[in-house]
């Protein structure tokens, strides 16, 4: 088994829209590899700061999927945030987003918009229940 090295996603931007666990626990393993993380929080925070026992004023599902990365509160509902936003990405390498089908191209964030201002990106979409099924807005 070849472990990886620290520090081989070092030149990697990483936009992270994702909350609660799996999304926030897989940009927690790319930035430990090196990449830059930045979390887009809603103003009142990912839910998960309140989850579980606290530490330091965090919960500690927040606090071990978090610890490594930069954070930033927009409301995506809200023309300027949703431009601020776009603004990252620009220079992103990678948008991680973990909303229900649809609510990103709600706020204008989607795949098919996104690729044209930045057509390198690589976009990961992360639901309970897939893209395309039954269960999506549930």
């Amino acid at each position: 088994m070849v472990l990886a090295k620290q520090g081989m996603l070092d030149s990697i931007k990483i936009i992270d829209f994702t909350n609660y666990l799996p999304g926030p626990f897989a940009s927690l393993r790319l930035g430990n590899r090196g990449a830059e993380i930045i979390k887009v929080e809603p103003p009142h925070g990912d839910p998960a700061r309140n989850l579980s026992t606290m530490h330091e004023g965090a919960g500690v599902i927040y606090a071990g999927t978090n610890w490594n990365k930069q954070s930033i509160h927009l409301n995506l509902k809200d023309p300027e945030d949703q431009e601020r936003a776009l603004q990252l990405i620009k220079t992103a390498d990678v948008v991680i987003e973990s909303f229900r089908p649809g609510v990103m191209k709600k706020f204008g964030l989607h795949y098919e918009r996104l690729k044209e201002m930045n057509p390198g990106l690589i976009y990961c979409s992360i639901s309970g229940y897939g893209q395309h099924t039954d269960h999506q807005s549930g």
